[in-house]
């Protein structure tokens, strides 16, 4: 396993995590356990969560494993967000003072921990002003409930602001960013990546497989069905199979992936899970899995690695869609100039 230490602090986390939206859903209790013994057993140490996981059960579970693992309890980064409803209420969701509040003290419940390694922000909230949200997160660090804090699916602008005004007030700042982001999903590099890369703030990209997608295990045109989750609801979220079925550079991607593959004689899902991992910007990637068997590939992308003609390949057919300005060729030209000089 490799080792990176997390965005801007000095806690050491392993290049690949554990993320837990499974557990309680898709994975019982018993086969969560599972999965938590073979990714510590790999040499994974970073465990991500979230209360709004199956209504706080993601939670439970990695406590209930966390009591009975004290020496690997030891060892492992927990990392768990608030944000989303976890009630019905006005306030049962949101930035505030007054849910961040009471939906820490709930995930420390949960998880059985006297400190979160790190607490994120699951998504922006428009209503609370984030002086308001800083301040708490600062106050949070200094009662001793978490070590860190960070932000998920935040737009560029949004982690500015939240770094400068942390930086205002001589509060701790935000050390992560967990974005979707995949060979599939790569349009956050034109704003969040530079933002994130200029403060320092390591990524956690969440979807590295592109909800499945770049596993290879879907045919050009073919539905899927079956035990998979586009086999379950086709019509799934981001993912749905229509829409990206429809979009040529899917099958480009795919089809490239499938080449490099072959090439080390690996998977799909590790080429895919390596090309993210190789970039700058990118602290640890999550992988999700259902069974043991699925995360035993996909950390298998650790040892892989792959050749700068590969990288560019892979890069080239994946390439975001941009117009000229201000993200295509035109727009980045006006953001260099010639050290040289000249019209």
């Amino acid at each position: 396993m490799e080792f990176r230490t997390l965005g801007n602090s000095g806690t050491v986390v392993s290049a690949q995590a554990l993320g837990t939206m499974t557990f309680g859903a898709e994975a019982d209790e018993a086969t969560s356990h599972l999965i938590l013994d073979s990714f510590l057993e790999s040499g994974g140490t970073f465990i991500d969560t979230a209360d709004v996981y199956s209504s706080g059960a993601s939670e439970e579970i990695i406590g209930s494993w966390l009591a009975s693992h004290p020496t690997e309890r030891e060892q492992v980064v927990i990392a768990t967000k608030g944000r989303f409803p976890m009630g019905t209420g006005p306030n049962d969701l949101g930035l505030s003072r007054r849910h961040l509040g009471r939906a820490l003290d709930a995930s420390l419940r949960r998880l059985g921990v006297e400190q979160i390694d790190l607490y994120q922000m699951h998504a922006w909230d428009a209503f609370t002003p984030i002086e308001e949200t800083l301040g708490f997160l600062n106050d949070a660090i200094g009662q001793g409930k978490i070590a860190y804090y960070g932000f998920s699916n935040y737009l560029g602008w949004q982690l500015t602001k939240a770094v400068h005004v942390a930086k205002a007030h001589g509060w701790a700042p935000p050390v992560t960013l967990q974005p979707q982001y995949s060979l599939l999903v790569r349009d956050i590099e034109h704003e969040v990546v530079p933002a994130a890369l200029d403060a320092g703030i390591g990524l956690l990209p969440w979807s590295p497989l592109g909800g499945g997608w770049l596993s290879g295990k879907y045919v050009r045109d073919q539905a899927p069905t079956g035990a998979t989750r586009l086999g379950e609801n086709p019509e799934r979220g981001m993912e749905a199979w229509k829409q990206r079925n429809a979009r040529e550079q899917t099958w480009t991607i795919i089809d490239t992936l499938k080449s490099v593959a072959d090439a080390h004689g690996a998977s799909s899902s590790q080429v895919a899970l390596a090309w993210l991992a190789a970039h700058p910007s990118v602290t640890s990637v999550i992988l999700g899995a259902r069974t043991v068997a699925q995360l035993t590939d996909n950390m298998g992308a650790v040892d892989l690695k792959l050749s700068p003609e590969q990288l560019d390949s892979l890069t080239a057919a994946s390439a975001p869609r941009a117009d000229d300005y201000p993200y295509g060729v035109a727009g980045v030209a006006q953001r260099n100039r010639n050290l040289e000089g000249g019209r």
